[in-house]
């Protein structure tokens, strides 16, 4: 089922692609806009670290289509002292954040406003409430408000999720053993709000809420991010992304968040 849902993914990526190529008029097609962002910071001397964090975002809108496309990464690794055997110490790097999440999503316009969408995402985070997780869903969007300074859309509808909790530690009898739990699957409600606001010439701040609320797990993740223009190509901004799973094993924090101050190059 794994396989399936990444295909599913993958073909729903291939789509956005297809519909440009497939449509010969400049004016009905919309070119692609998007950006790519990139944070690093790396410390040496006491403290040894290397913190990554990079995104690619790619969108199309014209009369007939609504499509999107998006891969974001996430590593971190810290120097730590280990200590052997024979009382001495060495100095390891430990990877302590390890994540990276795609999707896409196909939107066909029934009117200016309302479309027809579907949609596909995957996640892998080795230090997060599931190790892994893939969803596909269909349903119906809606173009709330889009003037020169403001958007607001909103898309709504079922889809299937399937995810596999991470592996945790749990007590029995005062001694600590590994415990893992079986792959779930499960319907989900997929929920998605897109805003986005110009607050003068050269600033814009957006959020991006997503829910895929099912019976076994709720998972909600908000982004936030203020973008200030240096030039036309190279912007700074800075994003609060929040992450909330409503059922998690023992031992593993139900909420996740990630404060970044990243260059953008406007593709």
């Amino acid at each position: 089922m794994k396989k399936t849902l990444l295909a599913s993914l993958l073909l729903s990526s291939l789509a956005c692609f297809a519909v440009q190529a497939q449509t010969t008029s400049t004016q009905s097609n919309g070119d692609w806009t998007g950006s790519g962002e990139l944070g690093f910071a790396s410390t040496t001397g006491n403290t040894r670290s290397q913190n990554l964090d990079a995104k690619l975002g790619l969108n199309q809108e014209n009369a007939q289509w609504k499509n999107s496309f998006f891969l974001d990464a996430l590593r971190s690794k810290t120097q730590v002292k280990v200590q052997q055997p024979n009382g001495t110490y060495t100095k390891k790097y430990d990877t302590t954040a390890n994540r990276y999440d795609g999707g896409a999503s196909v939107g066909y316009k029934l009117d200016p406003r309302s479309y027809i969408v579907g949609a596909g995402r995957y996640e892998h985070d080795d230090f997060g409430a599931n190790t892994w997780s893939a969803i596909v869903s269909i349903g119906y969007g809606y173009i709330a408000l889009k003037t020169q300074s403001t958007e607001l859309s909103f898309e709504i509808g079922p889809g299937f999720k399937e995810y596999q909790p991470a592996d945790t530690t749990i007590t029995v009898n005062g001694v600590s053993q590994p415990y893992s739990q079986n792959r779930q699957k499960e319907a989900v409600a997929r929920g998605l709000v897109n805003y986005k606001y110009r607050l003068t010439a050269n600033t814009t701040f957006d959020n991006t809420f997503l829910m895929e609320a099912g019976s076994k797990d709720k998972y909600f993740q908000d982004d936030a991010g203020l973008v200030v223009s240096m030039t036309k190509k190279l912007s700074l901004k800075v994003g609060y992304e929040v992450r909330h799973h409503s059922t998690v094993l023992p031992g593993v924090k139900k909420t996740d968040t990630l404060a970044t101050t990243n260059i953008v190059y406007n593709l």
